[in-house]
């Protein structure tokens, strides 16, 4: 597709999956219209981490400079038997990971993250950017044309564009478009949270260094990683729980995070003195089989696509992915061969997410195992060395979307 059409490409959310969009589709040469629901853009979330197959896109976009002062760039991560704190097993990363992969692996904060894109987003003449806009519904009216109904300043808007980017997120309004009533479905799993100094005593013990930890139990792990020039821990914790309502943060009981906790070693038993100061996030996901396409004028990414259990710590990274791929996809397509060039990027695109998600379901699986299946675990862990887990890896951090 040229770019310089007059129509713009039109993106809906302003979070890590539109804003990577949008700096993509500019980076190709296109206006980009971006529309936030929102008021403002809230400097929410929590820790993330951004592995290789992120980060090189990330620096093709130009905004990896920027965001290294706020990440850190782990040695390791280390699995640990969260009852005796035992180290089971280590992955390097470091520069063993940027010599391997080709690119860095990064733990940063989400808002960190989402400021660096809507810092560059904001300094790109091509794209703009308007809150407070809700895209509630599109229609076709021709061949990379189309029409969204945007509401903004308590008045619908029509605005044309020649295609429309869905990252509106897990409760996607925009999927419901091209999948009639079919919300997130609820894991029936909680991810509590919370960042915490690392100048803290119940950190200073626990993590001496900047390594990333998965603290495994049957039932229950706990992840931490450094933040923000080490200064501060995320820490996040998965139970069982259930909520209600359509948001990230919840208001949720703590007694599963106490039980969890409680029956780890003390050190990090400890982490449940102040359970109020955790935040409960239910874990939702979006059934990947449902349709991302339709025609050549709308595609979801993302979490409006694909929203997956975070086990496999791709959420972000896959959102990039998607990002750059289909402003790939839709560049390299001749202006009459727009269907059939997105429906190829949603097939490409499902084979990978589909083998991400196994990674996911398979990691859930052994960190939360019990009895023999555990303890074959841990002498199979034992008995690998590290660069051989390393070599597990390759096909998801050195997988470079632009060649596939």
């Amino acid at each position: 597709m040229e770019a310089g059409q007059t129509s713009p490409i039109i993106v809906a959310g302003a979070g890590i999956a539109g804003l990577t969009a949008a700096l993509a589709f500019a980076a190709r040469g296109f206006d980009v219209q971006v529309f936030e629901r929102s008021p403002e853009l809230r400097q929410v979330g929590a820790g993330l981490q951004l592995s290789p197959n992120a980060t090189r896109l990330l620096d093709r976009l130009g905004v990896l400079a920027g965001l290294k002062p706020f990440a850190v760039q782990p040695p390791a991560i280390v699995l640990r038997n969260a009852s005796d704190l035992r180290e089971l097993a280590r992955v390097p990363l470091g520069q063993m990971a940027e010599d391997r992969w080709g690119a860095p692996y990064l733990v940063v904060h989400r808002a960190d993250l989402q400021g660096t894109l809507l810092a560059a987003a904001n300094r790109t003449p091509t794209i703009s950017l308007a809150t407070d806009s809700d895209v509630e519904a599109f229609q076709s009216v021709g061949p990379g044309n189309l029409a969204a109904t945007v509401r903004t300043e308590g008045q619908r808007r029509r605005y044309e564009g020649a295609l429309l980017v869905g990252a509106d997120g897990v409760w996607s309004t925009l999927r419901k478009g091209i999948v009639s009533g079919l919300p997130a479905r609820s894991t029936g799993l909680m991810a509590w949270r919370r960042t915490i100094s690392a100048d803290s005593p119940l950190i200073r013990n626990l993590f001496p260094d900047l390594t990333v930890n998965a603290f495994l139990h049957p039932g229950f792990h706990l992840v931490a990683y450094p933040l923000r020039g080490g200064s501060e821990f995320n820490l996040v914790a998965f139970t069982s729980g259930q909520a209600r309502g359509e948001d990230w943060r919840v208001a949720a009981d703590a007694a599963p995070l106490r039980k969890a906790l409680g029956e780890t070693a003390s050190p990090l038993a400890a982490l449940a003195a102040d359970a109020e100061a955790w935040t409960a996030w239910p874990i939702h996901t979006v059934d990947p089989a449902r349709p991302w396409v339709q025609g050549g004028d709308f595609a979801l990414i993302g979490d409006a696509a694909h929203a997956m259990t975070p086990f496999a710590a791709q959420g972000a990274a896959m959102a990039i992915e998607d990002a750059w791929s289909l402003a790939d996809a839709y560049d390299a397509s001749p202006p009459n061969g727009l269907a059939s060039s997105l429906a190829a990027w949603e097939q490409t695109r499902r084979l990978r997410i589909q083998k991400v998600a196994r990674r996911g379901a398979f990691n859930r699986f052994v960190w939360h195992a019990a009895g023999p299946v555990a303890l074959a675990r841990n002498l199979v862990l034992a008995a690998r060395p590290a660069k051989s887990l390393a070599t597990d890896m390759d096909w998801l951090y050195g997988h470079d979307v632009s060649s596939s």
